[in-house]
């Protein structure tokens, strides 16, 4: 058995994921072998350093960038995800989202089509650039959809294409204030499923919300801090949104491997 240097993989959690990672292609032999690649993807992550300062130990920082930049562009973290969050625990979900600011690195793109900052999750407010990240977590505390908005996206206009991605009849969705929409409690409503949202102390039809379930909505949160430990993602510093949520795809694979 190997022991593992900080952020690193152990064995059995590596063996979880091992079967999911596509095979080597015939010609040239890879220089390094994908556990290697993933723990240097994961030292990155976890310690915010640009690609240049990765170990020598991982062997050249172009070829995990290159391994990575391989796999964002396949979906393979998708679908890593996705393989470990199979039989989620749907009947409380906790719904909320999280402010990211921007590095002024992540907004330095080209001016073409693909890197314009409107088109890429990042939003100027007063805050700043910043990307907005909307969870779902199971009543485990599991994280199960994202989606990624600039950072002035009202949470409650997310809410409804976050939640089309899931089946949500006999679900509890529990959220704060902020989604005690008319609109997207009609939504859950019609997709058979229910909600603890607690309504706004100026609304004029206020709804019974039951706080003791509402407590619950504490997973989120700490989905949340678990999230932030990774530098790359409390601060962004891609300019592209999909290779953004990679980074919060290859976070969550950790977090649900634990």
């Amino acid at each position: 058995m190997t022991t593992p240097k900080r952020y690193e993989l152990e064995d059995d959690q590596w063996e979880r994921i091992a079967p999911l990672f596509p095979p080597y292609r015939t010609g040239r032999p890879s220089k390094i072998d994908d556990r290697t690649a993933f723990n240097a993807i994961l030292w990155v992550m976890r310690s915010g350093a640009a690609w240049r300062d990765l170990p020598e130990r991982y062997g050249a920082w172009q070829t995990v960038y290159s391994r990575f930049r391989l796999w964002v562009e396949s979906g393979l973290f998708e679908r890593i995800f996705e393989a470990l969050i199979d039989d989620p625990d749907m009947e409380n979900l906790s719904l909320d989202s999280t402010i990211v600011r921007a590095h002024q690195k992540a907004t330095g793109g080209k001016k073409n089509a693909k890197c314009l900052v409107e088109n890429q999750a990042i939003g100027l407010s007063r805050g700043g650039r910043t990307t907005k990240i909307h969870a779902v977590v199971d009543g485990l505390g599991n994280p199960v959809r994202f989606l990624l908005t600039g950072g002035q996206v009202h949470d409650s206009r997310a809410a409804q294409t976050l939640l089309a991605s899931l089946d949500i009849s006999e679900s509890n969705v529990i959220a704060n204030k902020a989604y005690g929409t008319a609109e997207l409690r009609q939504y859950i409503t019609a997709e058979s499923g229910t909600y603890t949202i607690p309504p706004k102390e100026n609304a004029k039809n206020k709804w019974a919300c039951d706080y003791y379930v509402y407590c619950e909505r504490h997973l989120i949160e700490n989905f949340f801090n678990l999230l932030k430990n990774y530098r790359r993602i409390a601060t962004r510093y891609d300019k592209l949104a999909h290779v953004f949520l990679s980074a919060v795809y290859v976070a969550s694979i950790c977090i649900l491997l634990k």
